[in-house]
């Protein structure tokens, strides 16, 4: 297995216990709190929030990449793959408030997309998933960036997702998109 994606002009790599106070810090911007369910306020819950990470990645159900500029950390992109071994996953990342605008996004969600069809589909991986809420028009914009389709609109789901979302897909079609 390839150890992680790459991007153009970004750095993408597995987080790491030192990554604890940049997630602190892009934590702090109200929009990225918005659109995630961890809470990362402190030190106690970035620990937290990176044995999340490591426990995925070990058991084989969610691959986090910290995105790097510069060395500095400015977005998280994971392959979240439920069933090993199965036909679909999902992609699913934030970016930190200052490198929005960037293409930061749509750049490392491309990235990874290739690394887990490279990774995965040889194992049968078909189809990953990119959702997000209607409130959320900027995760349009990385989804039709990264070459992802919208599929369908789908119900909200309250309390967790209380607002309906949208569904964007990328299938792996003979070694290509």
């Amino acid at each position: 297995m390839n150890d992680h994606p790459t991007a153009d002009g970004l750095l993408l790599r597995p987080f790491e216990d030192a990554d604890a106070p940049a997630l602190i810090e892009a934590y702090r911007d109200e929009t990225l709190r918005r659109f995630t369910r961890t809470p990362v306020g402190d030190a106690e819950q970035a620990a937290h929030w990176l044995r999340l990470q490591y426990d995925g990645r070990a058991a084989g159900t969610r691959y986090s990449f910290a995105v790097l500029d510069g060395g500095e950390l400015v977005a998280n992109v994971a392959l979240k793959y439920p069933a090993p071994g199965g036909e679909s996953a999902e992609v699913g990342y934030w970016t930190a408030g200052p490198a929005r605008g960037r293409g930061v996004a749509p750049r490392a969600v491309e990235a990874l997309t290739a690394w887990a069809f490279a990774t995965f589909a040889e194992g049968g991986l078909r189809r990953i998933d990119l959702l997000h809420q209607v409130d959320n028009p900027a995760s349009c914009r990385v989804a039709e960036k990264a070459g992802y389709s919208f599929e369908e609109l789908l119900p909200g789901l309250p309390p967790t997702y209380p607002l309906d979302g949208h569904r964007h897909s990328r299938k792996w079609l003979d070694g290509s998109r």
